[in-house]
């Protein structure tokens, strides 16, 4: 945090399931009393946070990944500042325009180019509402 704050360029991996989830990690790592500070230094130093979730590719062999993209843009410093990374996701949707993409487009993207099953894409997404459709067999049989 530190590195990042000085104006140091950070990679790290984290095992979340996607950006918002990411950046509470990273702040519930520390103490409870040094959040705050916490939250401060992380809304000004982070500058991205990319999700990966890999697919078993059907048109061919391998996988393929979807990735969420989350640039801290001012609104982005200022819901993990007050605590509001539940928030995250709204932002995400309208911020396409500097290049941020949620976990569920990127899937439907892959759904699109037939790369990846629709079984696979409801299993992984988050709106499950919106994947539900695309299946052959109803949700509730796939439990």
């Amino acid at each position: 945090m530190e590195a990042a704050a000085t104006g140091h360029l950070v990679f790290g991996t984290l095992h979340t399931e996607n950006a918002a989830k990411t950046v509470d990690r990273i702040i519930e790592v520390f103490p409870a009393a040094e959040q705050p500070q916490i939250r401060n230094t992380l809304s000004t130093a982070l500058r991205v946070v990319v999700a990966q979730n890999l697919f078993k590719r059907i048109d061919q062999k391998g996988r393929c990944a979807a990735l969420e993209i989350l640039v801290c843009t001012p609104a982005v410093s200022n819901l993990i500042r007050d605590a509001k990374t539940v928030q995250i996701a709204s932002q995400m949707q309208t911020g396409k325009n500097v290049g941020m993409q949620t976990l569920d487009d990127a899937i439907q993207d892959l759904l699109t180019k037939k790369w990846i099953s629709p079984e696979e894409a409801y299993e992984k997404c988050i709106d499950k509402n919106r994947f539900a459709k695309l299946l052959k067999t109803p949700p509730d049989a796939l439990q």
